[in-house]
């Protein structure tokens, strides 16, 4: 099969053939139609991550979309989202043409929802959905700070709060491009970052007239400190990521006076039941078109630019799309 296949740790995948794979014992053989390009996958191969360095050559790719060719669990042709563990552990991803998935890994689409729209929504809508409901408690009427609001966990995070009934939704993100993406996701106000918490922890309070009740963090460092300053009484922080840095300074005073919480979140820690009912939702709302996510769709044999894009940073979901 065609596909992108990474041969040396910390550099880019390189198109080309590699052998197609043989599903075994449970698991679903799927056609892949659209798949995103994430900084997980380049985490994955980086070599240097907590994961190991992976065995090489390797397809990346840590989930898409596409439809069920071989199956015992899934009917062959129904059209499906998948994930993948390629780089974590050995396998295959889903950055070539076939890919065989742990059946329990797979999720029936329904939502009439563009393949390349639902690869890049993926896991991080999941993530920015999940951040508010299941670890964040967030509930109809409160106020959302959502920091790196440029980023996808960050457009979808805004986008949702909105949905989810949030009285105000402020955005924290540079300035540019960010801001744009962050204001077409829906936010309220957005307010540049600052390198300068007290400055930051000021404006934000202006913006969100008040306190707030939930920060989505997928950033930490400065954004983070600032935030945890203007959290409401029974606050919660909610960090997804360390884009900014892997530390934060908090204040013990604030946090037990306002009996505020710092919340870990993970996508790791979901069971593929919450995995499979956060994604149907954010896919729903994005059928209706009350969430999106800006991407950019490329071939497959551009698969080295989409990774170059999304080492580059910039918050545009890159797509890489198998065809002729």
């Amino acid at each position: 099969m065609r596909a992108a296949v990474l041969t040396t740790p910390g550099a880019p995948p390189e198109f080309g053939t590699h052998p197609a794979p043989e599903p075994g014992a449970g698991q679903t053989l799927v056609r892949v139609t659209a798949a995103p390009v994430v900084p997980l996958d380049l985490l994955c191969a980086s070599g240097t991550s907590y994961f190991g360095r992976p065995a090489t050559p390797y397809v990346p790719g840590v989930q898409g979309v596409g439809v069920v060719e071989r199956s015992a669990v899934h009917p062959p042709g129904s059209r499906v989202w998948f994930a993948t563990s390629a780089g974590m552990a050995p396998g295959d991803g889903s950055l070539g043409e076939l890919c065989a998935v742990p059946d329990a890994d797979v999720v029936p689409l329904t939502a009439a929802v563009p393949d390349e729209l639902a690869a890049a929504l993926g896991l991080s809508a999941v993530a920015g959905w999940m951040a508010l409901t299941w670890r964040g408690r967030l509930r109809a009427g409160e106020r959302v700070l959502v920091l790196g609001a440029g980023g996808a966990v960050g457009q979808v995070a805004v986008g949702a709060a909105q949905l989810l009934g949030a009285a105000r939704v402020v955005a924290v993100c540079r300035p540019g491009a960010s801001e744009e993406r962050a204001r077409r996701a829906g936010a309220d106000e957005v307010v540049p970052l600052s390198d300068d918490a007290d400055e930051l922890a000021a404006r934000l309070a202006t913006a969100a007239g008040g306190a707030v009740d939930v920060v989505v963090d997928p950033v930490f460092g400065t954004a983070a400190t600032a935030a945890s300053r203007v959290l409401a009484p029974f606050g919660r922080l909610v960090n997804l990521g360390g884009a900014s840095g892997d530390e934060a300074r908090f204040s013990s005073a604030v946090l037990r006076g306002r009996s505020a919480e710092v919340l870990g979140y993970t996508n790791n820690a979901l069971t593929p039941e919450q995995r499979a009912q956060a994604l149907t939702a954010v896919l729903g709302h994005a059928e209706r078109g009350a969430l999106s996510l800006d991407h950019l769709v490329l071939p497959l044999a551009e698969a080295a630019r989409g990774w170059a894009l999304t080492a580059e940073g910039g918050g545009r979901r890159v797509v890489l799309v198998p065809g002729d």
